[in-house]
C-alpha cells in the first residue's frame, strides 16, 4: 500500500513538473489566467461550504457573527492570498525592458515555485486577524472599482480594434457585415431597455429612480449613434452600438442588484436565480477581460507595451509576434525588448482579485439574505456609475481628437 502511494506521489510531481516545464515554454499569459481563474473557483467552493470551517478557528469566530460574514472572510481571504501574489510580480517586474534581463525568466518559468508561494499565500491569510481583513475588504472596493474602469478601457479596445480590422478589409461585404451587426446591436439595447421596463416599473408603484436610470440608458444609446455619425466626428457605428448594448447590460445588473423586498424590483420572486446569473455574467467578463488583457499586451501604448517596446504605439496584433515569447532555440546576444509592461500586466490581475472578491461578497454588505450575491443598493450605485463612465469614456473618445487636435489619440 506504501509502495502504491508513493508511485502515486511520484506519479503526481512528475505531472507538475511536466505541466510546469509546458508552462514557462509556452505563453505565461494564459498559465497567469488560469492561475487566476483556479483563484475564483476556490474562493466560490469556500464560499459555500467554508463558513462552518471558519466558524471552528477561535482567532476568526472571535464574537458572534452570521453565517453571510464568515462567506465574506473566506472570499476575502482568498482574494487578499491572490492580491498579494500578483502585487508582489507587480513590483519585482518593475523596470524590466529587456529579455536579458534575470527578471524575465522569473515572469516566464518557475511554475513550480509561484504555486506553491500562491498556495502559502492564500492559506497563511487564514491565520490573520479580522481588522487586516476588514481593512482589505474597505480597500478592495476602490481597487474594484479600478479594475471597472480598466474593464472600459478593454471594451472600448476591442470595439475599436474589431471594427479597424474590417474596415481595412476594404469590401464591400464586411461594410455590410459592419451595418448589419451594428443594427443588431442597437436593436437588441433598445428591445432590452424596453423589457427592463416591464421588469422593473411594476405598475402600481412610484418607480422614478428607475426609470431614470433606463431612459438614461436609452438617451445615451441614441447620442453615441448620433455623435459617432457626425461629419466633424467621422466616427463608426459599431463601437457605438456594442457600447449600447453593454450599458444596457450594465443598467440591467445595477437594477438586478435592488434589494429583493424593493417594490419596484420586478424579479425579486427570482432573487437567488437572478443573483446567481448576475455573478456568472459578472465572473465571465472579468475572466474575458483578463484574458483579453494578457492576449492583447502590448498591442496598445495606453495599455501594457512598454516604451522600450517594438510593438508600442503599433496596431499590429500582438498574436502575430507570438514567438517573442516562445522558447527560442539560439539565444540572441543583444537585448531584444519585451513585448509588454510585465508589472502593469500583473496590477490587472491584482484589481481583478479585488473585483471578484466584491462580486461574491456582495460588496462586503451584510443587509442581505446570504443566499444572494452582489445584491444590495452599493452594488445598485457601483453598476449604474460603471455605465455611466462607460460612457463618457467612449464619447471622450469620439470628441478628445476635435477638442486637442495637436494630441495622437
Amino acid at each position: 500500500m506504501s509502495c502504491l502511494a508513493s508511485c502515486c506521489a511520484a506519479s503526481t510531481c512528475g505531472l507538475c513538473s511536466s505541466v510546469a516545464s509546458g508552462i514557462s515554454k509556452k505563453s505565461a499569459r494564459l498559465a497567469y489566467c488560469g492561475l487566476f481563474g483556479l483563484s475564483l473557483i476556490v474562493s466560490w467552493v469556500l464560499r459555500e461550504v467554508g463558513a462552518p470551517l471558519l466558524e471552528k478557528l477561535p482567532w476568526i469566530n472571535s464574537s458572534t457573527h452570521t453565517k453571510a460574514w464568515f462567506q465574506q472572510q473566506a472570499v476575502l481571504r482568498v482574494s487578499l492570498g491572490n492580491f498579494l501574489f500578483f502585487s508582489i510580480l507587480a513590483l519585482i517586474m518593475i523596470g524590466v525592458k529587456d529579455q536579458n534581463d534575470r527578471r524575465d525568466s522569473w515572469h516566464h518559468g518557475g511554475w513550480i515555485a509561484k504555486m506553491v508561494i500562491w498556495i502559502l499565500l492564500v492559506i497563511l491569510m487564514f491565520f490573520l486577524p479580522n481588522v487586516v481583513i476588514t481593512v482589505y475588504g474597505t480597500l478592495s472596493k476602490f481597487g474594484a472599482g479600478l479594475f471597472l474602469l480598466v474593464q472600459v478601457l478593454i471594451l472600448l479596445d476591442f470595439t475599436h480594434s474589431w471594427n479597424d480590422a474590417w474596415v481595412a478589409k476594404d469590401e464591400q461585404k464586411w461594410y455590410i457585415a459592419l451595418l448589419a451587426i451594428s443594427g443588431g446591436c442597437y436593436l437588441v439595447a433598445f428591445v432590452f431597455s424596453g423589457i427592463l421596463f416591464i421588469w422593473f416599473n411594476p405598475s402600481g408603484h412610484d418607480c422614478g429612480l428607475n426609470i431614470f436610470f433606463i431612459v438614461m440608458t436609452m438617451i445615451l444609446a441614441f447620442s453615441f449613434a448620433i455623435i459617432a455619425l457626425h461629419p466633424a466626428v467621422n466616427g463608426s457605428l459599431l463601437p457605438a452600438s456594442v457600447i449600447s448594448v453593454y450599458c444596457a447590460y450594465v443598467c440591467y445588473t445595477g437594477l438586478s442588484s435592488e434589494p429583493r423586498d424593493y417594490a419596484c424590483n420586478g424579479l425579486h420572486n427570482k432573487s437567488s436565480a437572478v443573483s446567481t446569473s448576475t455573478l456568472i455574467l459578472g465572473m465571465l467578463t472579468t475572466v474575458l477581460s483578463v484574458l483579453y488583457s494578457a492576449l492583447r499586451a502590448g498591442s496598445s501604448t495606453t495599455f501594457l507595451s512598454p516604451p522600450s517596446s517594438p510593438k508600442s504605439g503599433s496596431k499590429k496584433p500582438l498574436l502575430e509576434g507570438e514567438d517573442v515569447e516562445e522558447g527560442k532555440e539560439k539565444k540572441e546576444k543583444e537585448a531584444r525588448p519585451v513585448s509588454y509592461s510585465y508589472s502593469f500586466f500583473h496590477l490587472i490581475f491584482a484589481l481583478a482579485s479585488m473585483y471578484s472578491a466584491m462580486l461574491l461578497s456582495g460588496w462586503t454588505s451584510s443587509t442581505d439574505s446570504s443566499d444572494l450575491i452582489d445584491v444590495g443598493w452599493t452594488s445598485v450605485w457601483v453598476r449604474i456609475c460603471t455605465e455611466w463612465v462607460t460612457a463618457a469614456l467612449y464619447v471622450w473618445t469620439l470628441v478628445a481628437p476635435l477638442i486637442l487636435p495637436d494630441r495622437e489619440f
